[in-house]
């Protein structure tokens, strides 16, 4: 009865009309078999099931109905089988017949349980058939009052509309347990009184059931091939977003698949209706514009004649594994482009810096002075940033020396720094005071569109062997001398550069004498999260002191050493100048 799986149609009009040759065939041949067994139309012989019940069973009101329920005040003129109490053995859920007790207004204040069945909503509720002749609000008062029930009753009474559902708590406490359940409550009226019914919302099995199949995206369903009856579970409903009362019959799956899984589609079924067990696919479905892959597992469900007459279907949703697996290779993809970008801005950043941050011995040399730098960076693949210095005679036989940080990492701050340093060497050469120089750059640095902030300290070294020098909210530089080493007085420090527009910057003197060394550096040497900066200078201090002896470039070195044995956020520069 089933094609070949290389013969599957591979269009969803194909599909549609494979499954449902299918079914044809598989129900007309049983209707075959059914004919040719069905008993002849008749009256069959011996008793109907059920006849002769009436006369055998004796309802415990004496009115003859059955003992399964009970029942009070039947009267004389009882009808035993036009009362509906004697149909309450059928309900499959707890129910009772309740007539009303009103007060001296008439307003209705509880029920009397007239008759009951004999099923428990939940194992620890007693039965409404042991609770006939009790007051129904006395019976189930912990919670059932408060939930509005006793009004909603009331007003069936009175209107006569059924009451669709109403979900009330009960709570009991029974040989020292607490036990709550939530029950939803039906009723109609039924002349002067009121038959309701209840039960629980969800048992415990349904709602593990429901837990299991949302955490593990997974759902169930049964198609019944020879009445056409579809069946979903809430987790098969999640899965597809379809409507509760309208699950898909296998034409409405095949109206969903994606065009290219048409032809898998077709083999699963073909092999569930050919009893392979278990068959499986990964199929993809179009679900309100979204591509939502699934794993199906099936079975055919067969009669003892080995014919399947319904198909069940398991199904797991893979789509959020699909997704983050496409979002980690896009990941994968972005990460290698900013890898490739960070790798050309070090390029870039490592040539700039090269150009940038270069040092002059031999010019320096003729002054009487020897020096030494290094750049620091946070990160090892970070070439340069915003930190600088700059160390060269001028034509004036004076040599400048002077560093500084601007503001912001990358690109844009080696930008800053280049205009910056490059400015500040073009002032100097002026021949221009260290405060001067520093008022102009401040306007410079003010006057950018893009606000920013810098800080720098720069001075000269001349044949006098006198340090002048300016600060604009820099570190103050560390003199070693002697084996001792102390920061240079900073009463004329001034603010940070881009900050105050129209500042004068003042120049200090300090005298300088054979071997001193004089230590520039910029904050990121000194600072650390979480410790107080004047702790970083201490510990940069002590550092410098255990140096005392060594030339500029071992200082740096030491000094370097240092740095990198602890975590830093920032970027920094040293630079160490000797007066020989």
């Amino acid at each position: 009865m089933i094609r070949e799986a290389a013969t599957m149609p591979s269009d969803v009009v194909s599909l549609k009309a494979f499954i449902e040759r299918e079914i044809a065939t598989l129900r007309a041949d049983v209707r075959r078999a059914t004919d040719a067994v069905a008993p002849a139309p008749g009256r069959p012989d011996g008793p109907v099931p059920g006849e002769g019940a009436r006369e055998a069973e004796q309802c415990p009101c004496g009115q003859g109905h059955g003992a399964s329920h009970s029942c009070v005040d039947a009267g004389e003129d009882h009808d035993p089988w036009r009362c509906l109490c004697a149909a309450l053995p059928g309900i499959p859920v707890s129910a009772a017949l309740l007539a009303p007790v009103r007060d001296g207004s008439g307003a209705v204040t509880d029920f009397v349980i007239r008759a009951g069945n004999h099923i428990r909503s939940v194992e620890w509720l007693v039965p409404p058939d042991q609770q006939v002749g009790q007051r129904f609000f006395e019976v189930a008062r912990t919670g059932a009052a408060a939930s509005g029930l006793l009004s909603a009753l009331s007003e069936v009474l009175e209107t006569g509309r059924a009451l669709g559902g109403l979900v009330v708590d009960y709570t009991e406490e029974r040989y020292g347990r607490l036990r709550r359940v939530q029950l939803v409550h039906y009723a109609a009226a039924c002349g002067e009184q009121v038959l309701t019914t209840w039960r629980p919302v969800r048992s415990q099995a349904e709602l593990l059931t429901i837990d299991a199949q949302h955490l593990a995206s997974m759902g169930w369903g049964w198609w019944d091939l020879l009445s056409g009856g579809v069946s979903w579970s809430e987790g098969l409903q999640r899965i597809f977003r379809t409507d509760p009362a309208l699950p898909w019959t296998l034409l409405e799956l095949c109206d969903h698949l994606v065009a290219a899984d048409v032809s898998p589609f077709g083999e699963f079924i073909a092999s569930v209706l050919a009893g392979e067990e278990p068959a499986w696919t990964r199929i993809r479905f179009l679900v309100l514009g979204e591509v939502r892959t699934v794993d199906l597992l099936g079975r055919p469900v067969a009669g003892t004649d080995g014919r399947p007459w319904a198909v069940q279907i398991v199904a797991r949703d893979l789509t959020p594994q699909m997704r983050s697996r496409r979002r980690l290779v896009e990941k994968q993809v972005e990460t290698e482009q900013l890898r490739q970008q960070a790798a050309a801005e070090r390029h870039v950043a490592s040539a700039l810096r090269e150009a940038l941050l270069p040092t002059y011995s031999e010019g320096l040399a003729e002054l009487g002075l020897t020096a030494a730098a290094a750049y620091l960076p946070a990160e090892p693949d970070a070439a340069v940033g915003g930190d600088w210095y700059k160390c060269r005679p001028l034509p004036n036989r004076r040599a400048l020396i002077a560093i500084g940080d601007a503001s912001g990492h990358g690109l844009d701050a080696v930008a800053r720094m280049a205009q910056q340093r490059y400015a500040m060497a073009g002032l100097a050469h002026s021949g221009a005071c260290a405060g001067d120089v520093t008022t102009w750059l401040n306007e410079l640095v003010c006057s950018e569109p893009t606000p920013a902030t810098a800080t720098m300290c720069v001075g000269h070294v001349g044949d006098d062997r006198v340090f002048r020098w300016t600060c604009a909210g820099h570190p103050a530089p560390l003199l070693l001398r002697d084996g001792h080493v102390f920061a240079l007085p900073t009463d004329h420090r001034g603010p940070m550069l881009g900050v105050l527009p129209g500042h004068d910057y003042e120049t200090a003197e300090f005298p300088l004498e054979g071997g001193d060394v004089l230590l520039l550096y910029t904050d990121g040497v000194v600072e650390r999260r979480g410790q107080d900066i004047t702790d970083g200078i201490d510990a940069l201090a002590r550092a410098l002191t255990g140096s005392s002896g060594l030339p500029p470039q071992g200082i740096i070195d030491r000094l370097t050493d240092e740095y990198e044995r602890t975590v830093h956020d920032d970027d920094a520069c040293l630079l160490a100048v000797r007066v020989d």
